[in-house]
């Protein structure tokens, strides 16, 4: 059974007990999942780019977008127009098979891991995390890596608040700290 099919059997009638509502579409549901890899190191470099869109496209299954600088920053050497970041948005099936990997093979992968922190989620009940090295993605095998790279991911969920949010995340098996403050 994959995680979409687990959150529709088994996660939406615990939810919908667990916070007292009377009608599944009330229960929060995740709506998407962004990567994204800022080109800090590689602004000027067009191989660190061919670098990182192969990587987020092996990772996510679909090609990113590059997003351009809207002003230019001089402090920053930055030209209005000058791709400054890519990012993949991910929804439906291919969202709920990256959370799936996410959380049963990367997070486990990622070297000195103890758990999420609980400040990863917002007032709104999203989750954003940073994964500092992509090698722990099992697409990318070591010994092809010619630059290390992080990556961010924002997990959108229709939660209204952070408790809905935990139940959540919870029921989908993130690996949070045990300890709440």
């Amino acid at each position: 059974m994959n995680l979409k099919e687990y959150y529709f059997k088994k996660i939406v009638p615990e939810l919908k007990k667990k916070l007292g509502y009377k009608n599944d579409l009330q229960v929060p549901r995740l709506d998407k999942a962004v990567l994204n890899v800022g080109l800090s190191k590689g602004l000027k470099d067009a191989t660190f780019l061919d670098t990182v869109e192969s990587t987020l496209t092996r990772i996510s299954g679909q090609r990113p977008v590059k997003t351009k600088a809207k002003k230019s920053i001089s402090n920053f050497k930055i030209r209005q127009g000058m791709v400054i970041g890519m990012k993949v948005t991910l929804r439906g099936q291919r969202m709920y098979d990256f959370i799936e990997k996410l959380v049963k093979v990367t997070l486990p992968r990622v070297r000195d891991f103890r758990g999420l922190d609980w400040k990863m989620l917002d007032k709104k009940g999203n989750l954003n995390l940073g994964i500092q090295e992509h090698i722990s993605f099992p697409e990318i095998r070591s010994d092809e890596i010619e630059k290390l790279h992080g990556l961010e991911v924002a997990i959108v969920s229709t939660a209204k608040n952070p408790k809905e949010a935990k139940a959540l995340f919870l029921a989908l098996g993130f690996p949070f700290k045990s300890e709440e403050k």
